[in-house]
């Protein structure tokens, strides 16, 4: 359920997706969590266990990310898809109109990986706040 004026920042669909590969707390991460996020790469999932549990958790982590984060411009589905699967380039960051980071992380294989981990905590707040700006430069 949508409340007037809020916008679908994050998608179930792409949610279920990182599910899948979950136990790396690929999902968790999406969904703003990063502490938890943490815990499951380290801990595989919470031995699975967690891993499974957060497929009922999901929905509810899903209305809380639609309701915390800014839409705009910058999808979040885009930048969590670059980031994963070419973060250690900086195309998120480009994507963001980041571009002088987005060259450091491309000639340094995402700043010798620590500012890859960096971006998967704070990606959604980036994001966030980019769409804030944009939509006050207008």
């Amino acid at each position: 359920m949508q409340l007037s004026g809020q916008h679908d920042t994050h998608s179930k669909l792409f949610g279920y997706l990182l599910w899948i590969f979950g136990f790396t707390g690929a999902h968790r991460f999406y969904y703003g969590k990063p502490i938890t996020g943490t815990i499951w790469f380290f801990t595989f999932g919470l031995f699975l266990i967690g891993w499974i549990i957060d497929l009922f958790l999901i929905p509810g982590m899903d209305e809380r990310a639609d309701r915390r984060y800014r839409s705009g411009r910058v999808d979040y589905n885009i930048s969590w898809i670059l980031l994963t699967f070419l973060g250690v380039f900086g195309v998120h960051r480009m994507y963001m109109g980041k571009w002088i980071t987005g060259i450091i992380y491309l000639c340094t294989g995402g700043l010798f990986l620590l500012g890859y981990l960096y971006d998967l905590w704070t990606l959604n707040g980036q994001v966030s706040e980019r769409n804030r700006e944009l939509e006050f430069s207008r």
